[in-house]
Formats: C-alpha cells, sequence, structure tokens
C-alpha cells in the first residue's frame, strides 16, 4: 500500500511538472481503484497530451462517473466537456453530442448559476463552430467570457475570448478580433490556462494571422508557441501545429527548403498524434513550397496526399496547373473557389492567386475587379502584408493595362511593404513588376537594374522557375526554342488566348504576317497547335 502511494504520488508530480509520457505510464499503471476521480482527469489529460485518445476517452468517462458518484456536478460536467470536446474532434461528433447532453442534463436539477452552465454553453459554442454554423457563435463566446469573469476560470475566459476573436476576424472586423485574441492570451502566457486549452488557443491564434496575412503577429506567437512545447519535451499533442506554423513563418521569410523540412516533420507529427486530418494542411504548405521551388512533379504528389486527407489544396493547386500551362484549367479552379467563399477572410486567400490565372488567362476585366476586391478588403484588415498583396495585385492589372505611372505607384508602395515585412521571396517578385513597369516608360537602365537585383535575389532564395523567367527579361537572353523576338511577342499573346486577327491589331501586324510568325513558332518549338505553343509558353514562364 506504501508502493501504491508512493507511485501516485511520483504521478501526480509528474502530471504538476507537465512530464506528460511520465504521468501517462504511471497513472495508467496504477489499479482503478486506487486512483480518484482526479487522478483519472490527470490521465485523461496526459492520454491526450501524448496523443492516446482513445485511453483519453476511457479515463475520461472513470473520471466523469466518480464525478458524480461524489456528487461534484462541476467537476462531471468539466469531465463531460473534455469527452465531447475529444469525441468530436476525433469525427464522433454523434456520440460528442450525447456528451453534450449530458452534461445539460446533470445541471437542471443544480439551483441557480454555476461555473458548469458555463462549461455547458462553451459545448454549445464549440458545436456551431465544429457543423459551421457561425452565425450564432458569438453571443455564446461573449457569455463563455462573462462565466469565466464571474467564476474566476480561465480556461473559460480564455476560450471565450478567443471564440470572440475568430467570429469578429470572419466578419471583417479585423482589428478588434486580433486585439481579442491578444487578449486571451494574456492568461495562456501566465500559465493559468490548463495545456490542453492553452495548446488549442495558441493554435488558433497564430492560424488567425496566417489567415489574415499578419504575418509580424504569427511570427511572434509562433515563437511562444514553439518555447511553449519546447518546454514540454514529452508532449505529442500540438507539436505538428507548432512545425506548420515554424514553417510558416520560414516560408515567408524565404528560408523555402527549411519551411520544406518543417511541413514534412508536421505531417510525420500529426499521424504521430493520431491527427491525420491536420496532416493535409502541412501536406498543401509542403506542396507550396515544392512549387515554388519549381519541383511541379513533388508538389502534385503533396497536393494529392492533401487530398487523401480531406484537405483540398487551393489555391496552390490553382497555381501549380498554371505553372504547368494548363491556364483554363486553374482559371475554372479560381472561379468555383471565388463562387464558394463569401466571407473576407475566405475570399482574401483566393484573390491573390486569382488575379494571377485571370491575367494569364486573358481575363483582364475579371482579374481587375477581383484586384480592387482585394485591395478594399486588405484597408479593412489593415494587414501591412496583405496591403502589399493588394498592390501587387493592382499593379499588375494596371501594367496588362499599360497603365505604367498608375502600375509604379502601387508597386513602389509594396515593394518597402515586403521589406517591412521580411519577405523577400514576395519582394523580388514584385521588383520583376516594377521592372517591367520601368522598361515600359522608356527607362531601359532602370529596368535592367531592377530585374538583375530581382534576379539575383530568386537565385538566392532557389525560387528556379521566377528565377528562370526573369533571366529572360535581361538583356542578351536566349529566347526558349530560339524565337525571335516578335515570334515572342506573338506567342505571349496567342498564351493568352487572342486570335490571329486580335494580335495583328495589337502588333499593328497584318494576319498574313502572324499567321508566318506562328508556323515558324510551330517548328521551332516543336508542336502542333495553339494549345501546345500556350502550354510551352507557361511551362518556360514566356509571359
Amino acid at each position: 500500500m506504501v508502493g501504491v502511494i508512493e507511485d501516485l504520488a511520483r504521478a501526480r508530480t509528474a502530471y504538476e511538472r507537465r512530464a506528460w509520457r511520465t504521468a501517462y505510464d504511471a497513472l495508467s499503471g496504477t489499479d482503478d481503484p486506487e486512483l480518484a476521480a482526479a487522478d483519472f482527469d490527470r490521465l485523461a489529460i496526459s492520454a491526450y497530451l501524448v496523443g492516446r485518445a482513445n485511453d483519453a476517452i476511457q479515463a475520461g468517462q472513470r473520471g466523469y462517473q466518480l464525478h458524480v458518484a461524489n456528487a461534484d456536478v462541476d467537476n462531471a460536467v468539466r469531465s463531460a466537456f473534455f469527452l465531447a470536446m475529444t469525441l468530436m474532434q476525433e469525427g464522433e461528433n454523434a456520440i460528442g453530442g450525447g456528451w453534450v447532453s449530458r452534461a445539460q442534463r446533470l445541471l437542471e436539477e443544480v439551483s441557480g448559476d454555476t461555473v458548469g452552465h458555463g462549461y455547458v454553453r462553451m459545448l454549445e459554442m464549440f458545436q456551431r463552430i465544429f457543423s459551421g454554423d457561425f452565425a450564432g457563435v458569438h453571443p455564446l463566446a461573449v457569455e463563455v467570457t462573462d462565466y469565466g469573469q464571474r467564476f474566476d476560470d480561465a480556461d473559460l475566459h480564455a476560450n471565450g475570448l478567443n471564440a470572440q476573436g475568430r467570429m469578429l476576424i470572419y466578419a471583417g472586423r479585423v482589428r478588434e478580433g486580433l486585439a481579442l485574441l491578444d487578449e486571451s492570451m494574456v492568461a495562456v502566457t501566465m500559465g493559468e490556462v490548463s495545456p490542453v486549452y492553452a495548446g488549442d488557443i495558441y493554435c488558433s491564434l497564430i492560424e488567425a494571422c496566417q489567415e489574415v496575412s499578419d504575418y509580424g503577429r504569427a511570427a511572434e506567437w509562433t515563437s511562444r508557441l514553439t518555447r511553449w512545447v519546447d518546454e514540454q519535451p514529452e508532449l505529442v499533442r500540438f507539436t505538428g501545429q507548432c512545425a506548420v506554423h515554424r514553417g510558416q513563418i520560414l516560408r515567408i521569410r524565404g528560408a523555402l527548403r527549411d519551411a520544406a523540412t518543417e511541413f514534412e516533420s508536421a505531417v510525420t507529427r500529426y499521424l504521430a498524434a493520431g491527427e491525420p486530418g491536420p496532416a493535409g494542411l502541412a501536406c498543401a504548405e509542403h506542396g507550396d513550397v515544392l512549387r515554388v521551388l519549381g519541383d511541379h512533379a513533388g508538389a502534385e504528389a503533396a497536393y494529392d496526399r492533401a487530398a487523401e486527407f480531406g484537405h483540398e489544396a487551393q489555391p496552390g493547386l490553382a497555381l501549380l496547373r498554371l505553372a504547368q500551362g494548363r491556364t483554363e484549367v486553374a482559371a475554372a479552379a479560381v472561379r468555383r473557389l471565388l463562387g464558394e467563399r463569401d466571407d473576407p477572410v475566405g475570399r482574401s486567400q483566393v484573390l491573390p492567386a486569382a488575379v494571377e490565372v485571370l491575367l494569364a488567362a486573358g481575363e483582364l476585366e475579371a482579374a481587375g475587379a477581383a484586384a480592387d476586391e482585394l485591395a478594399e478588403i486588405a484597408q479593412s484588415f489593415g494587414c501591412l502584408p496583405m496591403l502589399a498583396m493588394a498592390g501587387d495585385a493592382v499593379g499588375s492589372v494596371l501594367v496588362a493595362r499599360e497603365d505604367y505611372p498608375a502600375a509604379l505607384a502601387q508597386l513602389r508602395s509594396s515593394v518597402h511593404s515586403w521589406a517591412e515585412a521580411d519577405a523577400p521571396y514576395q519582394a523580388a517578385r514584385t521588383r520583376v513588376l516594377i521592372g517591367r513597369c520601368v522598361r515600359g516608360l522608356g527607362d531601359e537602365d532602370a529596368a535592367v537594374r531592377e530585374l538583375a537585383a530581382a534576379h539575383r535575389s530568386l537565385v538566392a532564395l532557389g525560387a528556379q522557375p521566377d528565377a528562370e523567367a526573369v533571366a529572360r527579361l535581361l538583356p542578351g537572353a536566349a529566347a526558349p526554342g530560339g524565337l525571335s523576338d516578335r515570334e515572342m511577342d506573338v506567342l505571349r499573346l496567342v498564351a493568352t488566348g487572342q486570335s490571329n486577327h486580335q494580335i495583328a491589331a495589337a502588333l499593328f501586324l497584318s494576319e498574313k504576317t502572324v499567321a508566318r510568325h506562328l508556323s515558324n513558332i510551330f517548328t521551332k518549338l516543336d508542336v502542333t497547335s495553339r494549345t501546345a505553343a500556350a502550354a510551352y509558353a507557361f511551362e518556360h514562364r514566356i509571359l
């Protein structure tokens, strides 16, 4: 008996030290009759945090039973909350909903308001979130926050603030939403929030920052999340999310190959934690980096794997199709995505790619409308990187319209914003557009300087397709396939879907001359159709 007591004391000490594997092993190795209700709570949380969801559910159920037997309703409701959340995360929505109902019934015979009522409200809030019914989330989140304040419960208070912040962001009130998200982190950083909910809130906040392109705030909180994870070396849960967020920041900072490594690690960590669903996001992020690096086969494989995990890798897949010369496929994808996403956050994640694809497809008016919408959203969000994205989108449309002075004003602002955000890849792409602008204005010397600087940066980053495209814009560059300058002009217009008559009008040529150029292009490129020539143009970035 003395030995059992000593073992339990060591297990409880391990739990307090957040040595989750040690606590799990010690508690799961102890006979049930020796464990108190609180010990089963500890075992459930330890099991959850080392990726043993089934064990967590079994321990949670036993803890619930003992709390009910002890007439400890509030802690019984907390156990029901943990079980409902864990089951719903595992995709067991019906069983999770049953635990919600059980928690509600427990409180029917309780007089007055208790902290347990706050946990039931939080369950109702998360049920709406998981089902996508966002309309009723905000009022419940306000109630949950109020319960947390009145009953001095940090878990309720932090979760309520976090949910309020996310809902405000989805409603387009980004500044207010981010402020609430930061406030929700106060109790987390002070160690007042229990570890399961602390990890969830960290990841929710960083995800929100990524959604609105607030990279500075995302980097700051990712650094804190990394420290929080490192302080718990036996932790399994949340390590996948941490790797994803590190990879996202590395990608923005231009460390593309390091980012790819983090995303690969994230997939492994998610699977080790029994979370195959989120692994799909990590696969999609990995595909996005491989696409920029020029590994199109690797990107395709990563996007396919994301789909296997139930995650649609868009708009990255549309941009891959564009790079492969399958412009109409890419355009169809972005049109569908824009039709499906009606909230400002969702649309802001598609619009930059939509502008790029629609311009390549020759849909100038549609691209302009998308760029203008992105600019409006960016102004309302107020996040510097998104303002830069919008500037690039508007600027690229103005370049296509040959309104170079107006384009320069947009692009100069964007390149400074990218530099301030420490985003070298995006800055280099903006400098390419600036180079094309000043060339269009007749300042060849300035154009060469801008393009050469962009080329050096892209080469250093390993962004091979972009670097090769810029190299073809520099003096002395050999045209692909041995095409002449005029043949390159014709091919660019063919790639946008223009007819011989339209090309002749644009280049002040006769249709007979255009046809001769097109015949020469087919011969030099060893293709037999306009579609194949256009595919060659996009594959070799002849834009």
